[in-house]
């Protein structure tokens, strides 16, 4: 499976330690956990709507990057509460009971954030990521046939 992850230069390793430190949308501090998107398209969109609330964000020093994992991933319930999530996210990385769990995504209901244990037993065989510069102000510029399409509807 193709996971995918846009983050700022230290945050590309897959390591869980921001979560660890801080914890995650999902998880108690406390615990390592990586968070990437099954789709390229979700892992942008997702940072959008962090880097749009900070000054700069959006010209931070992105990387989009991809790596692949040979497993499964155990689907998470959707219509948890918050709360129940979190504890069904900690109770599955303590359980160590496998490498990845997907969750619908809220930004895309079409695609899924996937968490990666990288605890578990099988992480060590995930490549780190391959990784290419990503700018923002490159995708969401005013796109130059614009003034054409508006003038010439169909």
């Amino acid at each position: 499976m193709r996971l995918w992850r846009l983050a700022r230069a230290g945050q590309l390793t897959l390591d869980g330690e921001g979560a660890r430190l801080h914890g995650g949308r999902y998880s108690s501090s406390g615990r390592p956990v990586v968070s990437l998107a099954s789709e390229a398209g979700l892992a942008v969109l997702v940072t959008l709507r962090y880097a749009m609330a900070e000054a700069g964000g959006m010209d931070a020093g992105y990387f989009l990057g991809w790596t692949e994992a040979d497993a499964v991933p155990e689907r998470i319930a959707p219509g948890m509460s918050r709360e129940d999530t979190t504890r069904w996210v900690d109770d599955w990385l303590d359980s160590g009971r496998s490498l990845l769990a997907a969750i619908q995504s809220a930004v895309l209901p079409e695609a899924d954030v996937i968490f990666l244990n990288p605890l578990h037993r099988d992480a060590v065989a995930v490549s780190p990521l391959v990784v290419r510069p990503f700018r923002f102000s490159e995708c969401l510029h005013r796109p130059p046939a614009l003034k054409q399409f508006r003038e010439n509807p169909r």
